[in-house]
């Protein structure tokens, strides 16, 4: 978004503010965290200031790139997240997601040129806990709909709000195609929404995939070894 913006407004001074906010807890007065980045330290720290509260607390990242990949990509995993549960799965395949779905962010994030560090903090793993996991989560009671088998022109049209997972999918499908990245997880959450793939198939196919190393491509080399 920030790309469009500058190449619409040239002289504007976009920055991005993203973390676990779910407005209707927000605007609650409940305490929340958050990030903001912005292209100068000067314009996040303008930014910081005006939304810092006593209940909202706000914190500086330089990683623009990263803060928005993490906002955006979560959305993704939190489908998944939503079709294991409309499945009937338990915790462990949720956290299995959401882990996972974290590396591939990550590793997009990594290919094009974020700080691996913001995917660890409250734009990355701190949003993506709070999307895959609250009953606020539009993304995931999107998801939920697919695992129990609806259909989602049926369930798009019956949604009072957007679920921009669906878009989103499609552009992080995209974006790991041009960048030669792995992302197994938003594959088949693309081939459920798209593709018109069974849930329960996408499930078994992520689950049959070959052995790996759990910090393959996140971690430099050397830190690999036994």
């Amino acid at each position: 978004i920030s790309e469009i913006l500058q190449e619409e407004l040239p002289h504007c001074r976009p920055a991005v503010l993203s973390g676990p906010n779910h407005a209707e807890e927000v605007g609650r007065l409940i305490p929340s965290a958050t990030v903001v980045s912005a292209r100068t330290k000067a314009v996040a720290e303008i930014v910081q200031d005006l939304f810092m509260t006593s209940f909202f607390r706000v914190y500086t990242n330089p990683d623009f790139l990263g803060v928005e990949i993490s906002g955006a990509l979560k959305n993704v995993i939190a489908l998944g997240a939503g079709i294991s549960d409309g499945l009937g799965y338990g915790d462990n395949t949720k956290a299995a997601l959401m882990t996972r779905g974290l590396t591939e962010i990550t590793r997009l994030g990594l290919k094009m040129g974020a700080n691996p560090l913001t995917f660890a903090g409250l734009a990355g793993i701190g949003d993506l806990v709070v999307t895959c996991t609250s009953k606020h989560s539009r993304n995931r009671k999107l998801g939920i709909e697919l695992g129990m088998g609806h259909k989602l022109q049926e369930i798009l049209a019956e949604m009072r709000m957007v679920a921009e997972g669906v878009r989103t999918t499609r552009a992080a499908w995209q974006l790991a195609e041009l960048h030669g990245v792995e992302m197994p997880i938003t594959e088949q959450v693309y081939e459920v929404l798209f593709k018109l793939k069974n849930p329960c198939q996408a499930v078994e196919d992520l689950m049959k995939r070959g052995r790996r190393h759990e910090m393959e491509e996140i971690v430099p080399e050397k830190c690999q070894a036994w």
